[in-house]
């Protein structure tokens, strides 16, 4: 709604969601996660059909979800798929008690926005600047004075996350290992 807002635009509601479905990205299973994603939202057609749309979500995980929506909006007549996320790229695993995937999943771990933007099949992609999000945070709490910002830079603010510890943690989570 705040990006509506700031661009001068109607903001409407292109889907329907279901709430008995939840976080796709930390269900086990990629078969689990593809199906579910198609169950969690429903397309409205006059919402997209002859239009730019840009979609905007609070982060891209693994970029399954994101993929789906884009292909869902396009089945549904939009004429350019403009994605906006909310966070920096998500690079790394979070090791403080998120539910994550391995970093191998991530879908910004060693990819370039253009590289994902072209997984998605988004005609553009639009991250959320590091620096800006930190500035809000500190805007909206000037105590906040650190950001734990691990799963965007990779830099752990605690001691023992040592390479061996991330491989453990890579292993661990991997689909294709488990």
């Amino acid at each position: 709604m705040q990006v509506a807002y700031k661009l001068s635009a109607k903001y409407r509601e292109g889907f329907i969601k279901n709430r008995y479905i939840g976080r796709t990205f930390i269900m086990p299973g990629q078969g689990i996660r593809k199906r579910s994603v198609a169950h969690k939202l429903s397309p409205i057609e006059i919402e997209f059909k002859g239009k730019n749309v840009l979609l905007v979500d609070d982060s891209i995980v693994r970029g399954n979800t994101s993929k789906k929506i884009i292909e869902m909006v396009r089945k549904n007549g939009a004429r350019r798929v403009y994605f906006a996320s909310a966070s920096p790229p998500i690079r790394f695993q979070n090791v403080y008690g998120i539910d994550m995937p391995a970093t191998s999943e991530l879908v910004a771990h060693n990819r370039s926005t253009k590289e994902i933007k072209e997984y998605i099949k988004a005609d553009e992609l639009i991250y959320q600047d590091i620096k800006d999000l930190k500035l809000s945070a500190s805007i909206g709490n000037p105590k906040i004075t650190y950001f734990e910002d691990s799963v965007f830079t990779g830099k752990y603010c605690t001691n023992g996350v040592t390479k061996q510890f991330l491989n453990k943690l890579e292993n661990e989570r991997n689909d294709d290992k488990r």
